[in-house]
């Protein structure tokens, strides 16, 4: 393979990993999917050299988990904190439309905000239960954002071992 070749292989694996890692904190972006590809298009375009089925398998799992994680942290937190589903609703749409207007502390602000305001008026709370769910959101997505950037380091880390370890000498 030409050097320009491996150059541009690289390239789109980078953009691919760095596109990821964004993913994994930016809501809708799907962060370990995207990772999930980079390793794919690495594999693909290396006939499987160094990336097997088996590593794609094993990301392919990984990725699939993390999605469930961040869901599943985001609902719990909301829940757990007496929410109900309008907050949420509250919370999604808060989120994004504070990432919109004021990047990620916007979109943190707009979390909080969103469950808080739904809550109070849609989910008939009072002032302290609606803080409680607010609260309960914002952890809850900041737990499952922590877990997305572990998941996708541990991925970029499993990719980077297969590509980069010694041959066996005895093979």
């Amino acid at each position: 393979m030409n050097v320009f070749l491996q150059m541009l292989i690289w390239a789109a694996v980078l953009l691919f990993f760095l596109a990821g890692l964004a993913g994994s904190i930016i809501p809708g972006v799907p962060g370990p999917p995207l990772i999930f590809a980079g390793t794919l298009i690495y594999a693909l375009a290396t006939r499987f050299e160094k990336v097997g089925w088996f590593t794609l398998l094993i990301l392919g799992i990984i990725a699939a988990l993390a999605q469930i994680v961040d869901y599943l942290a985001a609902v719990y937190g909301v829940k757990k904190l007496g929410g109900s589903k309008w907050g949420m609703w509250g919370s999604i749409l808060g989120g994004l439309i504070g990432l919109f207007t004021a990047n990620i502390p916007g979109m943190i602000v707009g979390l909080f905000a969103g469950a808080f305001f739904m809550e109070l008026w849609k989910g008939n709370k009072d002032l302290f239960s609606s803080t409680k769910v607010g609260w309960g959101s914002l952890m809850g997505f900041l737990g499952g954002t922590l877990m997305k950037v572990i998941f996708s380091l541990i991925m970029i880390g499993i990719f980077l071992v297969d590509v980069f370890q010694p041959m066996n000498l005895l093979e």
